[in-house]
């Protein structure tokens, strides 16, 4: 087994930083929907009809793989009602930039200072 772990940490050494935080981020937004759809009590069919989409592309959005747009983020945030990014303008006093006022939000994009 130790010599699996020293492996992997091998090869995650060699990954650009970039690459490490876009998984990061993918998977974050993916646990959020995910997180959301139970607090509705939501199947993946369930939650695929209620936005015409197959269940086979939920699954996709679930497993972390998938590369949302800007404009399916903004619909899961008003299909929720709740937001699943915030954009801060990168000034430690203001508060993140919220579509639609939807307070609530699990993952931060926040400009360098």
């Amino acid at each position: 087994m130790k010599q699996i772990k020293t492996n992997f940490n091998e090869l995650t050494t060699s990954v650009p930083k970039d690459i490490k935080v876009e998984l990061d981020l993918s998977f974050a937004i993916s646990n959020r929907i995910y997180e959301l759809m139970t607090e509705r009590g939501l199947t993946k069919k369930q939650f695929a009809d209620a936005l015409g989409k197959r269940p086979s592309e939920i699954t996709k959005w679930l497993s972390g793989q998938h590369n949302f747009t800007i404009r399916t983020l903004s619909q899961l945030s008003v299909f929720f009602g709740k937001s699943l990014i915030a954009v801060s303008n990168g000034k430690k006093t203001a508060k993140p930039y919220i579509v639609n006022n939807i307070e609530d939000s699990s993952i931060s994009f926040c400009a360098e200072p």
